[in-house]
């Protein structure tokens, strides 16, 4: 029998409908529609497993609340709730769950709908299973496990769903994720990344792929902290750990491409003079997105402010270049020495297709003053700008920041993979010196609320 509509509202009210999660929480829930794998990759303290145990809580029980944009079970599921040891499943995912021992019912599953639970054995007080009944009847099964007892404590059952809270070893991982291969079910991950780019990072943030997605929250994105907080809590961390702890970014050491923290770089919304010069980056792709970044220089200071930026793939030129006329059709644009090649469909050259759409093209693709393109080059002209304070960007450019966290090298050689961004401001540093000022009588343009032309 299913519960009554009464019963389902007051439970709702008095326990999912309290978790009002942060945007990024929720854009963590929202990909679970469209992507099997997901990474919630945080720092500490910021909400991470409260989202991961809130959606467990969600998909067991079925009180899916109004603003969920996520997956939908619409039957009991079977799902695995894990972490390192018996001690931190018990002292994170079940607390988070349950409640604390002796307080069973006050954590997201609502404690009318918890039947029974059956006790384990590997940590005092460590509960093995728990089931909850379902909104549609029947009744959902929750197993708590451990990564401590190898991946063959992982094989062999069938599952609707698995939530690792901090990260597993690849191989428990894989044979996590083959549990729910026949239900084509749900694999979420909530952790800070202290292990660097392991093979289980690496598995998301390397190469795109349709069922995976991950999302990243920084301290800055966590209202429960005041901006006096937030210093003292950066400032409490070991300077190798900062990037890891305060904004789940990947501990990379001497692999970062850009060793600057982001509070030298980051800046709010500005109201951009007409009297600056602006210059937009494009780097062409097909696989990988193609991308864009706008910037406006302050000639008087010599210091270049990245304020907007457009990443999207799988699009023809027509498509890209209505975004980048969008943004102002007089705006120069610097580009990449493969725009030269030709289209395959209609033998004209990439950069010239654009020119056809209305697009500022510049003559000649991105090069120094000299004629030298190197990348190398490029990136000590970043770093040189960053480490003396002429290179800034808007903080809600969010899609750039993800690409700036994650840049780096492996055996000293950059790794071409989600640098498209980083790429386009590359060029557009490059040829900086064509960027111009507004024309008189150009249309005003319209970027949105979050900053001001």
């Amino acid at each position: 029998m299913t519960l009554k509509a009464e019963t389902v509202r007051r439970l709702t009210t008095r326990r999912l409908n309290r978790y009002a999660p942060y945007p990024k929480q929720a854009d963590f829930h929202a990909t679970g529609a469209t992507h099997r794998e997901r990474l919630f990759m945080a720092g500490n303290q910021l909400g991470k497993t409260l989202a991961g145990g809130f959606e467990a809580a969600i998909h067991a029980t079925g009180l899916y609340p109004r603003w969920w944009a996520g997956r939908r079970f619409e039957r009991p599921t079977v799902g695995w709730a894990a972490s390192v040891s018996g001690e931190n499943t018990r002292d994170n995912v079940q607390r988070m769950l349950l409640g604390r021992p002796g307080a069973r019912g006050t954590g997201a599953l609502p404690g009318e709908l918890i039947e029974r639970t059956t006790a384990g054995r590997s940590a005092a007080e460590l509960i093995d299973s728990v089931i909850v009944r379902h909104t549609s009847g029947g009744n959902s099964r929750i197993s708590f496990k451990s990564y401590e007892k190898g991946r063959e404590k992982w094989q062999g059952e069938t599952l609707d769903w698995v939530w690792f809270d901090e990260e597993p070893p690849s191989d428990i991982y894989m044979e996590g994720l083959t549990r729910t291969n026949a239900t084509n079910g749900l694999v979420w991950l909530t952790f800070t990344p202290l292990k660097g780019m392991s093979e289980v990072v690496n598995r998301f943030l390397i190469g795109e792929h349709a069922d995976r997605a991950v999302v990243q929250m920084t301290i800055e994105e966590a209202p429960h902290f005041s901006r006096v907080q937030r210093q003292k809590i950066i400032a409490s961390y070991p300077a190798h750990e900062v990037e890891a702890r305060a904004r789940g970014v990947p501990i990379m050491g001497s692999g970062r491409v850009f060793p600057i923290s982001e509070e030298q770089i980051r800046e709010p919304a500005l109201e951009i003079p007409d009297h600056w010069p602006r210059l937009c980056g494009l780097d062409i792709g097909w696989d990988h997105p193609t991308a864009a970044v706008w910037l406006a220089w302050d000639r008087d200071a010599d210091t270049v402010h990245v304020y907007d930026s457009y990443r999207l793939r799988e699009q023809t030129p027509v498509v890209h270049a209505a975004a980048l006329r969008a943004r102002g059709d007089w705006i120069p644009v610097a580009w990449p020495a493969d725009a030269l090649q030709h289209d395959k469909g209609s033998g004209v050259q990439i950069a010239e297709l654009y020119r056809e759409q209305g697009v500022a093209m510049l003559d000649g693709h991105a090069q120094f003053a000299d004629g030298s393109a190197g990348v190398e080059a490029g990136i000590l002209h970043m770093l040189d700008r960053m480490k003396t304070g002429r290179f800034k960007v808007a903080g809600h450019l969010h899609e750039w920041w993800e690409e700036f966290r994650t840049y780096h090298r492996k055996n000293g050689l950059i790794v071409k993979e989600r640098d498209d961004l980083m790429s386009a401001t590359r060029y557009a540093l490059m040829m900086l010196r064509y960027a111009e000022e507004e024309p008189d009588g150009a249309d005003d343009l319209d970027f949105g609320d979050d900053w001001v032309v």
